[in-house]
């Protein structure tokens, strides 16, 4: 499976569009991590708990949106985007979605 966040997949042609694709999670920190996270936040720095949390917030909703291109047969995914939201303290959901195409 081909995934790009342009419009197009280098050397090769879109034949057809299939539609929007998307996956997505919400993912918190235990309580134990989120304490140490408070104590660096109020130190400065990388909040390392949390950077942790979103790269495989991420992955997850990657792997997702790919689950859902490969159920329609698409041969790739083009233009995709990543949108996060804060649920509420220690939470965040991440989106990823873009267009599943066939190519020639």
């Amino acid at each position: 499976m081909i995934i790009v966040n342009t419009d197009f997949v280098t050397g090769k042609e879109i034949k057809e569009q299939l539609g929007l694709v998307r996956g997505n999670t919400i993912q918190a920190k235990s309580i134990g991590k989120d304490i140490k996270a408070g104590f660096r936040h109020m130190a400065g720095g990388e909040i390392k708990e949390y950077t942790q949390m979103l790269a495989e917030s991420r992955e997850i909703a990657l792997n997702r949106m790919q689950k859902k291109a490969e159920e329609i047969d698409a041969d790739a995914v083009v233009n995709v985007r990543f949108m996060t939201s804060a649920i509420m303290g220690g939470a965040a959901e991440i989106l990823a979605y873009g267009t599943a195409v066939k190519l020639r």
